[in-house]
């Protein structure tokens, strides 16, 4: 059975960074895109950045332009989100997910998910 684990969050002070992975097992993901979307309380769930198997294409949200940076080891089945200069407004369950069938960033177009690592940017 396919299964997405997260890992790297926590709480951070404003304008500190973490590192998020997310590590595949069950099966191997490749040639399928894996992004990351998060969601606060009493918000819906909104994309973050998501990137190609190969690597060599990456979308992010404006809000997080310049800030995020998203990586992959295929060697590993494993995808990273870098955080930076990171805002309160970032405090969210940072989830990540695999295998879109059309959109990349739209979150019910994903089949896979993880269970979510919560992120709270607080000082």
């Amino acid at each position: 059975q396919a299964q997405l684990v997260e890992s790297g969050g926590g709480l951070v002070q404003p304008g500190g960074s973490l590192r998020l992975s997310c590590t595949a097992s069950g099966r191997t993901f490749s040639s399928v895109p894996m992004g990351w979307f998060r969601q606060a309380p009493g918000k819906e769930r909104d994309f973050v950045a998501v990137i190609s198997w190969s690597g060599s294409t990456t979308y992010y949200a404006e809000s997080v332009k310049g800030r995020f940076t998203i990586s992959n080891d295929n060697a590993k089945n494993t995808v990273y989100l870098q955080m930076n200069n990171l805002k309160p407004e970032d405090t969210a369950v940072y989830y990540c997910a695999a295998d879109p069938d059309g959109s990349w960033t739209k979150w019910d177009d994903y089949h896979y998910w993880g269970q979510g690592t919560q992120v709270t940017v607080s000082s």
